[in-house]
């Protein structure tokens, strides 16, 4: 082992390069669909080590001397990048004649940007860099400090955060409940880190120790949460609705085609809606379509309300994705909007709530008017784009469920599980992951998706186009669902309501007490290592 990191440290040139984004690519081993969390003990080792080799000339400025673990950070980040989110380029294959001219902006471009916070954070761990344990505390709070800022700062991308790779299944996701998503991911960076400390032999005995007091509490806690924690006490049976999610599997170049029979879209979701349930179970009370599952403006098409009605039992309840037009009035665009609708038996609209968090390049376009010159427009064919709504909406529903709106990618934003959530019974996520197709971005798409539930202590009722459509409960754990490439309906009942009383605030305080400690940790072995005697 010792030999091993001596040989990293000194490795220069590409090689040092090379080693680096391979880190950083195998480290994705860990996030879905293969899950092998062992995967970043290896590549975290490595980046530590190829930190410790990052040194500046002597007369450097402090930039300078900075420079080398930006680089390397940066590196890692790269190759994390790519071969995580290479899957985006499907999206712009579905029309591939207008945006296949940006494959190369989505497969390398994206993660070339999103790298930068890798490396900032290589960088200022850096600074409190010591010869001990401190140096992976050091590492540990820069990620989880750059992670957290990639959540939200130029609309936030924290799509395959550093915490999801120790969080592979229900038993590893509860500590998600207690510090959230970026406090995991700051603890899993010191966790992976631990086996560079022996190494380099300094600080190995209380490192590793440390590191394996806490990998030892997440996976204890997880099995507290899941076996002997009480439960929240279940529904009474008549009060337990029955939850039917339909996938249709629509191919997302059929959506887009203007020529396509968008009447035989529409029916295929009525039909799979009025099948009768299998083995004789009951009826569906609310049937789930996914996002833009009604392929027309329902102010341009009456009728559509008339045959959901026709399909409907009266104490029946349809939720669907749909566009919404709001006229502006005379000389003004029509705006549009990635909508939820909830109808009646009647066909009547009950409730709706409108997308906040929008694509950018998906949805609408930042910078519009400059961008538009350079032919640069959005995936999703809307004149204008989509508009974003200020605030979300509960989906009330006449049965006293009362249901938190999430389309699509809204799903992996842990900020975004605010307002009147407290009040709320269950998360509502529906999406379209036909645009990814075969690759891993479904699956890194619904893992996120569980772990928002356990965040919240909300169950998760998830349906997709083609993707993973679910019913999670608030541990994570799959009730039911429907695989990638599986057309159809599944039935489910919905035991439990949950309770998202908890304070979400204590986490964000969790998180932050976490960082002060690891900055502490590592503040206080660079103060150390700077005055100990030669």
């Amino acid at each position: 082992m010792e030999r091993l990191a001596d040989r990293v440290i000194l490795v220069w040139g590409f090689k040092r390069a090379l080693l680096a984004v391979l880190a950083g690519a195998i480290a994705v081993l860990a996030l879905p669909p293969i899950g092998f969390f062992a995967a970043m003990f290896f590549s975290f080792t490595l980046l530590v080590w190829l930190i410790d080799g990052a040194a500046a000339s002597p007369g450097a400025s402090i930039l300078g001397r900075l420079w080398p673990s930006f680089a390397i950070g940066w590196l890692f980040g790269f190759g994390y990048f790519v071969a995580g989110l290479w899957w985006l380029g499907h999206a712009l294959m579905v029309d591939s004649e207008e945006f296949a001219w940006a494959l190369p902006l989505a497969v390398l471009g994206l993660p070339a940007v999103l790298a930068i916070y890798y490396g900032l954070a290589a960088a200022v761990a850096r600074i409190f860099w010591s010869d001990g344990m401190g140096r992976i505390a050091a590492l540990a709070a820069s990620f989880g400090l750059f992670e957290w800022l990639r959540s939200f700062t130029f609309t936030g991308f924290p799509w395959n955060a550093v915490g999801y790779g120790i969080m592979p299944m229900p038993l590893m996701m509860q500590s998600a409940h207690l510090v959230g998503t970026a406090g995991v991911t700051a603890l899993a960076v010191f966790v992976f880190s631990a086996p560079a400390l022996v190494g380099t032999r300094q600080g190995a005995t209380a490192g590793v120790g440390l590191a394996a007091l806490l990998f030892a509490a997440h996976v204890g806690y997880g099995a507290y949460v899941l076996h002997v924690a009480p439960q929240a006490s279940t529904l009474p049976e008549e009060k337990r609705p029955v939850i039917r999610l339909v996938q249709p599997m629509i191919d997302q170049a059929a959506k887009l085609d203007s020529n396509a029979d968008r009447s035989a879209i529409f029916e295929m979701h009525l039909k799979l809606s009025a099948e009768a349930p299998r083995d004789g179970g009951k009826k569906p009370d609310i049937i789930v379509w996914p996002e833009t599952s009604i392929p027309f403006i329902l102010t341009d098409n009456q009728d559509a309300l008339a045959r959901i009605a026709d399909t409907l039992d009266d104490n029946q309840i349809l939720i669907a994705g749909a566009v919404r037009a709001e006229e502006m009035g005379p000389g003004n665009p029509v705006r549009y909007y990635n909508s939820i609708y909830a109808f009646d038996g009647r066909g009547q609209i009950i409730a709706a709530s409108d997308k906040v968090h929008l694509v950018p390049f998906g949805e609408y376009v930042p910078f519009e008017d400059i961008l538009d010159d350079f032919g640069i427009g959005n995936i999703v064919e809307m004149p204008g784009g989509f508009s974003a709504a200020a605030t979300r909406h509960l989906l009330e529903l006449p049965t006293g469920l009362k249901l938190y709106p999430l389309v699509c990618y809204e799903i992996i934003f842990a900020d975004e599980m605010t307002g009147d959530i407290a009040d709320a019974g269950a998360i509502l996520n529906i999406t379209n992951d036909a645009w990814f197709g075969n690759t891993p971005g479904p699956y890194q798409h619904f893992q996120q998706a569980r772990v928002r539930a356990v965040e919240t202590g909300l169950p998760l009722i998830r349906d997709a186009n083609n993707g993973i459509s679910a019913i999670v409960n608030a541990r994570g754990q799959i009730v039911a669902g429907l695989s990638l490439n599986e057309r159809g309906f599944i039935d489910a009942t919905l035991e439990r309501f949950g309770n998202a009383s908890r304070n979400l605030f204590l986490q964000q305080a969790y998180f932050w007490l976490t960082e002060t400690l690891l900055f502490l940790i590592a503040a206080i072995s660079r103060f150390g290592f700077i005055f100990k005697p030669n």
